[in-house]
């Protein structure tokens, strides 16, 4: 982090974006694609994040969550960096620590098992919530830090998927 001190930054965290049923797909589960609405939604993800001065993208390196950056990757001129610490039943406290050591402007994609436990916990540690949490697919979490400690988190719900 580069802030200065009492200085607030921003770090989010994606759930991915629409893939198809995990119990209709055949194959290994990782390898999961998006649907076409979920590109879609990646696509808007995208839209909406790139001006923001996004610095850094990490992914779960299952196949839905990288694709769900892809299409911000290509508009930053960033690569997604693939980290087992934001796949599937990882503990909370492992994802808040990588969160906490992320710079400013820096994106992750998860699962929707792994964000509600992050989540809970930063509001245990006193963090404010802004908004309805939003579990959707798509939906984007802000997670908001003053001098290294998460203070509020504001969810930004998942674009419409049937564009």
């Amino acid at each position: 982090m580069s802030t200065e001190a009492g200085e607030e930054d921003v770090v989010r965290l994606i759930r991915h974006a629409k893939a198809g049923s995990r119990y209709d797909y055949v194959g290994d589960d990782r390898e999961r694609p998006l649907t076409a609405k979920g590109r879609a939604q990646a696509d808007a993800i995208a839209e909406r994040l790139a001006p923001l001065g996004i610095t850094r993208l990490v992914a779960s390196p299952f196949l839905r969550c990288r694709q769900t950056l892809e299409a911000l990757a290509a508009r930053c001129g960033l690569t997604v960096e693939p980290d087992a610490r934001f796949a599937e039943g990882v503990s909370h406290h492992v994802v808040l620590e990588q969160l906490q050591a992320m710079p400013s402007g820096a994106v992750a994609c998860s699962h929707g098992d792994v964000i509600p436990a992050v989540i809970d916990a930063l509001l245990r540690r006193g963090a404010e919530l802004t908004a309805e949490p939003d579990p959707r697919k798509g939906a984007t979490w802000e997670l908001h830090r003053v001098d290294g400690e998460f203070v509020r988190v504001h969810v930004v719900p998942p674009p419409p998927s049937t564009s």
